[in-house]
């Protein structure tokens, strides 16, 4: 059934069963639906979302409420019963609890953290306490841990026995008496072992862990490198605290994608939904960079108050002035989104610096020189049409030299935009700054000054003793 159709009658389904008034009715259909359709349903019936929780299993409650985005939990939240809200906060898993948490202003995170079992909020307290965007806000305690000398028949029944409240069981943690971790192992291997086998006849000590003060970019890319669903988080010493799924890292770098993007556009990086964050705070997201843009564009000006003499004595060279500006700009915004789109997948790193200089400065050179021609036919094109008085003659005798002029221009202005554009996020990233704060309007304006000293330049070595 295509999705549009299944959507529709899944929505008037619900629409026929709240009419009927009929609380078990209702709790029944909401149960028997996947819980991706639920979410689906809270969006487009958003007066009834909390009727939607309220009247689920708590379980499945939980499942739902955990993949709504934020501002429609805070709703749910805040018009659910007391005793619903308790019962929702306890079920879900604690690191998409403490996801939602620190979300939250400080004096309600409190008051929610009371309604918590004693051992629920211990656990959330633990995670709560780490670093904003550290791997520790993300693990989650929920996990299934054995001793090296256990039997494969022991490791089975504790499987059995802890494994339904555990966050998966795909992989399952081996520790010494002090909790250290010693190894990781996929359950695929206890499955197929003997029952008496011993753990550590299945150990090959090749385990990859995260710190749990590491930055959460660090457990991104630790999954995208390693073929794992789960990875545990130790401390300093090296104890086992909890473990990272993947489903979390996927959120986080779905997060730091909409971050980069916003700031590719020279805006700070939005907290909240463009729909819900406050006017005016996104007003002050956004008038920072302009300010800095506009000032930095100033200095546009003062190069071409500098050149009037040369374009008071030639004034065909204004004409050109946006071509030269949007090329190089162009040619900056292009490296830029190419160096820190491999930056953050891993492709490059600071220590590929001259192999990507000599890359960039070849390619500006062939760039620019394409863009030179191009520009240096259309002036000798023009020129042929003034001959046959198609049109107006406005390039004059020296058309060849202004040709010139354009074309070594071109090249030297996409030349420098690509080394601006490929160098700057390297630069940022070396003094431990964001690559993406480099974006296109940065360089694009950067570019435009030093674009109209290198015209001017090339202007005035060709066109000395002709038209300058």
């Amino acid at each position: 059934m295509p999705l549009e159709l299944h959507q529709e009658e899944l929505l008037q389904e619900f629409e026929n069963v709240i009419a009927s008034g009929d609380v078990h009715k209702v709790r029944e259909f909401l149960d028997d639906q996947n819980i991706t359709d639920i979410a689906d349903l809270v969006y487009e019936q958003p007066e009834y979302e909390s009727e939607i929780i309220a009247n689920m299993s708590v379980h499945r409650a939980s499942g739902v409420f955990k993949i709504l985005d934020f501002p429609t939990q805070q709703r749910i939240i805040q018009t659910l019963p007391a005793s619903k809200t308790a019962e929702l906060l306890n079920e879900l898993p604690a690191d998409d609890r403490t996801s939602f948490l620190e979300e939250l202003p400080s004096n309600v995170v409190r008051e929610l953290i009371k309604q918590l079992n004693p051992a629920e909020r211990k656990i959330t307290l633990s995670l709560l306490g780490y670093p904003e965007n550290s791997v520790g806000r993300l693990m989650t305690p929920d996990y299934v841990y054995v001793y090296e000398n256990d039997t494969v028949a022991q490791v089975l029944d504790i499987i059995r026995r802890v494994g339904k409240n555990s966050e998966t069981i795909d992989v399952i943690y081996v520790i010494n008496a002090k909790g250290e971790l010693l190894d990781d192992i996929r359950i695929r291997e206890f499955i197929l072992a003997h029952p008496d086998k011993k753990v550590r006849e299945l150990m090959d000590e090749r385990v990859i862990s995260l710190n749990a003060y590491d930055d959460q970019e660090v457990a991104n890319e630790a999954f995208k490198m390693n073929n794992r669903v789960a990875l545990p988080v130790v401390s300093n010493t090296n104890q086992l605290l909890g473990i990272v799924t993947i489903d979390d890292v996927l959120w986080v770098a779905n997060e730091e994608f909409s971050e980069d993007m916003q700031k590719f556009g020279g805006t700070q990086a939005l907290e909240q939904p463009y729909l819900e964050i406050p006017f005016f705070k996104l007003i002050k997201k956004r008038v920072g960079w302009l300010i800095i843009l506009f000032l930095s564009e100033m200095l546009t000006a003062t190069a071409m108050g500098y050149f009037s003499d040369e374009l008071g004595r030639a004034l065909i060279l204004a004409n050109f002035i946006p071509l030269i500006m949007s090329s190089g700009g162009n040619s900056g915004s292009q490296a830029s989104t190419l160096i820190i789109q491999a930056l953050a997948v891993g492709e490059v790193s600071i220590l590929d610096w001259w192999q990507i200089m000599r890359r960039e400065i070849l390619s500006g050179l062939m760039l620019g020189g394409i863009l030179g021609l191009i520009g240096f036919l259309r002036i000798s094109f023009w020129h042929i049409l003034m001959q046959h008085g198609v049109i107006q003659n406005i390039y004059g005798p020296h058309w060849f030299f202004v040709g010139l002029t354009i074309g070594f221009s071109l090249i030297g202005v996409v030349l420098w935009g690509t080394l601006c554009g490929s160098m700057l996020p390297l630069l940022l990233k070396r003094l431990g700054a964001d690559p993406a704060t480099s974006s296109a309007p940065f360089v694009a304006t950067l570019v435009d000054v030093t674009g109209l000293i290198i015209y001017f330049s090339v202007a005035y070595m060709i066109l000395k003793g002709t038209l300058l």
